[in-house]
């Protein structure tokens, strides 16, 4: 059984709130793990059925349950989830190299919430009841986990976070209901971004889309580094194509290349590890 999951707003910046607890945002997929007749199946928040891509989750509980969460890759080293592992393994389809990763690459489910439990329907009871319910209960492995919150102090979490290069906070109203399918001011995020300047070498034909750039070690030279999809107002855009057409060197069936003198600052999750920029977000161009 599938229960469209309750989705988050988004903070403009770290506050703390004596009505909210703050959790560490895991740098993973959103996962809604149900057990029904003792039956496990496993979804992503669009409601496709990743079941078999997580075989160590296939363990059942005590009692059908319904719980929300984030299935992650933890690296042992730095206890910091790894979000290019666990694509890593939703990608992966053949079922002998998903059994191998699940000794190589571990998934793990930080589990936040609960919907149901024993054939009752806990959403409509405060936050802080369900977590009180989900605490109490039995993990059927260490593959699984609940994440740690804390009451109030979310600007003192966030400044751990960032400390750690973690992917952000998430802040809760302890009183509120569990909304489900919708975007809701009672869970709020503060995504902890990272922030680069980029040269802008191109564009998409097509789709929107800038091309970025950034030098390359000691030589200065220039190499790809993603595109900007996101950020750009129709103020920018105007001034981008008054601007470009004097800029063009060349072109394909996909792209118009540019010099690259426009540079631009952008905000990102983090650099990928093959140095791409991880969902970038324009927000000025650079004089």
């Amino acid at each position: 059984m599938f229960i469209s999951p309750m989705l988050l707003a988004t903070a403009p910046e770290p506050f703390s709130h004596s009505d909210y607890i703050f959790e560490p945002k895991i740098d993973g997929h959103r996962l809604i793990y149900s057990q029904q007749s003792g039956v496990v199946r496993l979804y992503t928040r669009h409601n496709n059925d990743c079941t078999q891509q997580y075989p160590e989750l296939h363990l059942p509980f005590d009692d059908d349950i319904i719980l929300d969460g984030e299935v992650a890759c933890v690296d042992p080293l730095t206890g910091v989830s790894d979000f290019e592992s666990v694509m890593n393994r939703f990608q992966t389809r053949n079922n002998d190299k998903i059994h191998g990763l699940t000794n190589t690459l571990p998934a793990y489910y930080a589990i936040f919430d609960i919907l149901q439990y024993k054939g009752k329907d806990l959403r409509g009871l405060p936050l802080i009841k369900r977590k009180e319910i989900l605490a109490s209960i039995e993990m059927p492995s260490r593959s699984f986990g609940m994440v740690p919150h804390i009451n109030g102090e979310g600007k003192a979490l966030f400044e751990q976070i960032e400390n750690r290069g973690m992917k952000g906070v998430v802040g809760k109203r302890k009183n509120g209901t569990y909304e489900t399918g919708r975007r809701s001011d009672s869970w709020k995020k503060v995504i902890n971004w990272t922030h680069a300047e980029v040269f802008i070498t191109g564009y998409r034909k097509q789709e929107f889309g800038w091309l970025a750039s950034i030098p390359s070690g000691t030589s200065g030279k220039l190499r790809p580094a993603g595109i900007i999809e996101f950020g750009v107002n129709p103020t920018h855009k105007k001034a981008f194509h008054g601007v470009a057409p004097q800029l063009v060197t060349g072109e394909n069936k996909d792209f118009v290349f540019l010099n690259p003198l426009l540079k631009a600052k952008v905000r990102m999750r983090n650099w990928t590890k093959s140095g791409m920029l991880r969902s970038p977000v324009f927000t000025k161009f650079i004089i």
